[in-house]
């Protein structure tokens, strides 16, 4: 995960975006998206918890899934279209959570049942129990079904300043291919924002990172 103050939606990334998409192209080239092992283990891993990994796609399997049929990605927003084409090239989840909008802390755990979510059309969910999500000490729930779907109270809009990005995998070669992705989007951070991107890779041994106003 990386954390990135002084972050706004004034940025040209241009090359950076075609650079990522190009790579995702050549991958698939000569494989579908649910075809490729990053997405296989996300496919096994909703099948785990209950649910049919064709109707419940991991993000970045839905963002493939649209790049391929579309050739390209919608733009929101500078930083948002970054993370994206970097999901794209590395097959990963990347989430991007604006800070000022997560109350002490974000973790992923089950749900209790009572945890509020805010769909980006404005609607307020309920995940049930034992759905894995990202919560906070509000009890607002950041994203729903692990890695499927962003909560709309978080995302990032014209007036976020501090991210925590947070990138998942479990294939097999997950902790090498994160931390090449961390790697990649942090210099890209840094060349195209005033900020000093600080990052760690999270492990059962270490599942925690610190910051000023948020952990996780």
């Amino acid at each position: 995960m990386i954390l990135a103050r002084g972050i706004s939606g004034q940025a040209h990334l241009e090359e950076p975006l075609a650079r990522f998409g190009a790579a995702a192209a050549e991958r698939l080239a000569t494989a579908t998206e649910g075809e490729l092992p990053e997405i296989r283990a996300w496919r096994r891993a909703f099948s785990t918890m209950g649910l049919k990994p064709t109707q419940y796609r991991c993000a970045s399997e839905s963002l493939l899934r649209r790049f391929r049929k579309e050739g390209s990605l919608p733009r929101l927003h500078p930083l948002i279209d970054l993370c994206n084409a970097v999901s794209i090239a590395y097959a990963i989840p990347v989430a991007v959570f604006d800070l000022a909008r997560i109350s002490a802390y974000v973790e992923v755990r089950y749900a209790t049942g009572d945890e509020t979510y805010l769909t980006f059309a404005g609607e307020t969910e309920h995940p049930p129990a034992k759905e894995v999500i990202f919560a906070d000490a509000a009890g607002r729930a950041h994203a729903r079904r692990w890695t499927n779907r962003q909560s709309g109270h978080s995302a990032v809009r014209d007036t976020t300043e501090d991210v925590l990005i947070v990138a998942e995998a479990l294939h097999d070669t997950a902790r090498a291919d994160v931390e090449s992705l961390i790697a990649a989007l942090s210099a890209e951070l840094s060349a195209h924002w005033p900020v000093s991107p600080r990052s760690a890779v999270l492990t059962p041994s270490a599942p925690r990172f610190e910051c000023t106003e948020a952990a996780t």
